[in-house]
């Protein structure tokens, strides 16, 4: 049975959505951020040494990386047609999207984050990021076009990947000029899978 080591307010809810949504075994630890500075806890060190959430424990194997933890739980748990088989044609158009999502996507959300931070001394960078978060919400926006899911318009990891990106989105209300990416978010989050992950993780509110 996998072992998810859960951080509130943190990546590691996509894991529990996933777990969900392929009715997989597993157990769940929690851990909570530090309410000054909203780190995770030193507990987590003793999982893996990066100290990081998410992570998962199986049959003694210790995964971190969200994209790897997906890979991994989908390869050992979700049924055949769940992600394409490495022999298809767009396999490396999955796999793409998968390590985009944490690759490329968040880095200008993290930049944003953690300038916010400096205060007025920021501001020469906001330009610039705000450009940057514009244009990956642009391209999934036009990843998407007129479908409800970004693979083969049919739910897969990258949906789990990718929803943590919109919903950093949110935050800085950068899908207000994307409808189809609101509406997709959205349903996404009216599944009862994510709803039942919710009730198991506990806080998610992104930018608290």
């Amino acid at each position: 049975m996998i072992e998810v080591h859960h951080l509130n307010n943190s990546r590691s809810q996509r894991i529990l959505w996933l777990l969900e949504e392929l009715n997989a075994p597993y157990s769940l630890v929690k851990h909570h951020r530090d309410a000054k500075t909203n780190l995770a806890p030193e507990a987590l060190k003793d999982i893996h040494q990066l100290g990081k959430s998410p992570v998962i424990v199986d049959k003694d194997e210790v995964i971190i990386e969200s994209g790897a933890i997906c890979t991994y739980i989908i390869d050992k748990y979700a049924p055949q047609d769940f992600s394409p088989h490495p022999t298809d044609e767009d396999y490396y158009k999955y796999i793409e999207l998968m390590h985009y999502a944490e690759g490329s996507a968040m880095l200008p959300f993290l930049l944003l984050l953690y300038s916010g931070a400096l205060g007025e001394a920021a501001a020469p960078l906001m330009e610039r990021i705000f450009s940057e978060i514009d244009n990956h919400i642009g391209f999934l926006s036009n990843r998407l076009g007129s479908d409800e899911f970004f693979f083969r318009n049919t739910f897969s990891g990258a949906d789990i990947m990718l929803s943590f990106v919109l919903e950093a989105a949110t935050i800085s209300d950068s899908l207000q000029k994307y409808s189809n990416l609101k509406k997709t978010l959205d349903s996404y989050q009216s599944r009862p899978s994510y709803q039942a992950a919710l009730d198991k993780g506990g806080e998610y509110k992104l930018g608290d």
